[in-house]
């Protein structure tokens, strides 16, 4: 007998969706920082046994949104509603329970299975979890709750067990030596928009996108071109920096974390270009990969 199936992530910002993922899966595939709004899109990982496989699917956290590209990213987490075997809710201690509400309703009424993961329980009591657990049994009568923290991995094993025991009888999805649905490109970038978001304050990191023009690679290294678009000339003169101090740092971390991702020699060269408005722009969101099927 062999299972299989879609085991989609879903909740409010900066709750530890991504990380949550990262430990599942054995992998750093998501961005995690402390900064909201880090996930733009949906991505998968493939977590593969003998007899199972399990496609985790991290989602940007649900907002309302404030201009066309958040409407996108909320296109991503309602549509792996739709998709999912397996629901993972992510909250945590610290987050009304009641945020978005509209979306919690529409959990609420899912005919699969539902976990609801509180994380960050090591900076929260035992009071305050008993009560959580309470309100959430009212919020999602027919979900089971798991206190967690995954950025210790407390109860991530449970969890597992738990996925394992829950996925319907099925083929592979996908090949057993797959570990994502995302080419290499994407996570030059979401690498690269990782150190940007760490190192820039305000709104510039979330007024960039970054994209991958060239990528060649051979056994001992890679060569790589990418290229930050911002909204403004502001913006692209803060991304510079005085003398091109600020991205020649962030060219520099960004190429030493690529050189652990891919065990490889990283050449990257890293331009920025001035995209004026394109968060608004559904050619430029188009282009940009903000399309969810």
């Amino acid at each position: 007998m062999h299972k299989a199936g879609f085991v989609n992530i879903v909740g409010n910002p900066n709750v530890g969706k991504s990380t949550l993922m990262n430990q599942l899966v054995g992998e750093k595939l998501s961005i995690a920082t402390f900064k909201a709004q880090t996930t733009r899109h949906r991505i998968m990982g493939i977590v593969n046994t003998d007899n199972a496989q399990i496609v985790f699917s991290d989602t940007p956290g649900v907002l309302k949104p404030n201009y066309k590209m958040q409407e996108m990213m909320l296109q991503f987490s309602e549509s792996a509603l739709a998709d999912a075997d397996i629901l993972l809710y992510v909250t945590d201690v610290v987050e009304d329970p009641k945020k978005n509400i509209d979306f919690l309703e529409k959990v609420s009424k899912m005919q699969i299975p539902v976990i609801l993961l509180i994380n960050k329980i090591d900076e929260s009591d035992q009071q305050r979890l008993v009560m959580l657990v309470d309100i959430w049994h009212s919020l999602l009568p027919n979900a089971e709750i798991l206190p967690i923290s995954a950025q210790n991995k407390f109860g991530t094993d449970i969890l597992l067990k738990r996925i394992y025991e829950l996925l319907p009888e099925s083929p592979a999805f996908f090949d057993k030596d797959q570990l994502t649905d995302k080419p290499a490109k994407f996570f030059v970038s979401e690498i690269i928009r990782e150190k940007i978001l760490r190192y820039y304050d305000k709104e510039v990191p979330y007024s960039v996108e970054v994209v991958v023009d060239s990528f060649k690679e051979n056994e001992q290294q890679i060569h790589i071109g990418a290229v930050i678009y911002v909204e403004r000339n502001s913006q692209k003169g803060i991304i510079i920096g005085h003398q091109g101090h600020a991205l020649k740092k962030v060219s520099t971390e960004a190429r030493k974390s690529l050189e652990r991702f891919f065990n490889k020699k990283i050449f990257m060269e890293i331009f920025v270009k001035v995209d004026k408005d394109w968060r608004n722009s559904q050619k430029e969101l188009n282009n940009f990969g903000y399309n969810p099927e």
